[in-house]
């Protein structure tokens, strides 16, 4: 079972369409950033956190053939406006794929990719089945059953979720405040996967200074920092992180 970080950018990943690279070397391969997108690869099936802008370039990146499905964390566009690319994967299989997300990011795609989620003739038929993201998604791994655990999180005005796999790996792409009552949920992790913008205060996102604060509290074996904006050189930061954290890349991949 494998945890494949497809993207660990910001918003508008780095460099930014305009090929401004902020403080990263632009040397440094580690330093190209596209937009926060995740796989989770079983035995059996390849389920996609968010779909990014990039999701494109992602998937052929890695030679990814087939999703079973996606989970989307939060209704934001560097999460979702990836999903036209998602059509694909109905064209091979002629099979609705089945997309689970919370409350408002359900009600966004609906209203803003109704196109996808509903037939308008025989040419162009419904590719995507919108689903109620549930606490537990159940999937299964050399006949193990696996369970994914979604927890919302503060972000900004907004609330995010965050997916915790087998008990193990925590990925929280978006967040700038873990409610009290949940901590409990992070305990005894091996990899915790979390946002990490830049190093100023940011109203919807953690900044370095908090995503350290964090991990200490959650004491987790392993922590990657996400979400990284032009401001965060990879090695610049790799050398004043502690050992047992590391910033993310694109197509870092961790077993499980």
């Amino acid at each position: 079972m494998k945890f494949i970080i497809l993207g660990c950018g910001s918003s508008m990943g780095v460099p930014r369409p305009d090929g401004f690279f902020g403080n990263c070397d632009p040397k440094i391969k580690k330093n190209y950033r596209t937009r926060c997108s995740a796989l989770i690869q079983t035995s059996e099936e390849n389920i996609l956190i968010d779909t990014s802008p990039d999701l494109r370039q992602q998937l052929l990146r890695h030679k990814i053939k087939k999703i079973n499905k996606v989970l989307y964390s939060h209704l934001h566009a560097d999460q979702t406006h990836g999903i036209n690319d998602l059509r694909s994967f109905f064209i091979n299989s002629r099979r609705q794929l089945n997309v689970y997300a919370d409350k408002p990011t359900y009600k966004y795609l609906k209203n803003d990719f109704s196109y996808i989620f509903k037939s308008y003739s025989k040419e162009y038929p419904a590719t995507l089945k919108l689903n109620k993201l549930p606490k537990n998604i159940h999937t299964r791994d050399n006949k193990k059953k696996i369970i994914i655990k979604s927890i919302l999180v503060q972000h900004g005005t907004i609330k995010s979720n965050c997916f915790i796999i087998k008990n193990k790996l925590a990925y929280i792409s978006d967040v700038s405040k873990i409610y009290e009552k949940d901590f409990k949920y992070f305990k005894n992790l091996k990899y915790l996967i979390i946002d990490c913008l830049w190093y100023n205060f940011h109203p919807s996102h953690f900044n370095l200074e908090t995503s350290l604060a964090i991990i200490k509290k959650i004491k987790p074996k392993n922590a990657i920092l996400t979400n990284l904006s032009p401001v965060l050189d990879y090695k610049v930061l790799k050398k004043i992180l502690p050992k047992n954290i590391i910033p993310a890349y694109d197509g870092l991949t961790i077993k499980l």
